[in-house]
């Protein structure tokens, strides 16, 4: 997917302050959809100057942090992408759920994450919409320890020794 070098996020649409244009989002979709290390150099164009970001193993705020969480990403990861499944929007703020695909090593299989973000956008002076807080929601347990070579059979076995049994449901008679 070739993205556009300066993705549109600029509010057109005769809307309330607080509703996003459309055009935004699909823009801020198609970034993180396509991101390859070249996109960080353009992270100042989706997220605000002091951004904010969370996930379950880094926070941080300012795009020269959020670039060294990607580059760090792209630096320990063999080919990592993100494929956004949905997206649904109420004004500032947008969720995303996505898979992210890649691979520990090479030669190994993939590994598949699934989680979501929730983003707050802001309007910027210059009118355009960007990322004011950006945070990851994923269980690290399941879709990450339990995938892991060492670690997976381990986790496996403590989730099923703390799962609660399921029991059938029994039909009352009236």
């Amino acid at each position: 997917m070739t993205l556009p070098m300066n993705p549109v996020l600029t509010p057109s649409e005769p809307t309330h302050p607080d509703n996003v244009p459309g055009q935004a989002l699909v823009a801020i979709e198609a970034f993180f959809s396509g991101m390859t290390p070249a996109h960080l150099a353009r992270l100042g164009e989706i997220y605000s100057a002091q951004a904010r970001f969370k996930d379950p193993f880094n926070e941080v705020q300012g795009v020269d942090a959020i670039r060294g969480i990607f580059q760090h990403m792209y630096d320990s990861l063999q080919q990592p992408r993100f494929v956004v499944t949905a997206r649904v929007q109420q004004g500032r703020q947008c969720f995303l759920t996505w898979d992210f695909v890649f691979g520990l090593r090479p030669q190994e299989p993939e590994i598949t994450v699934r989680g979501a973000t929730h983003l707050w956008l802001e309007p910027g002076a210059d009118g355009q919409w960007r990322i004011g807080m950006h945070r990851d929601y994923w269980d690290v347990a399941e879709e990450l320890y339990e995938k892991l070579p060492l670690l997976g059979g381990l986790m496996r076995w403590l989730k099923r020794r703390v799962n609660a049994p399921v029991k059938p449901r029994q039909a009352h008679s009236r």
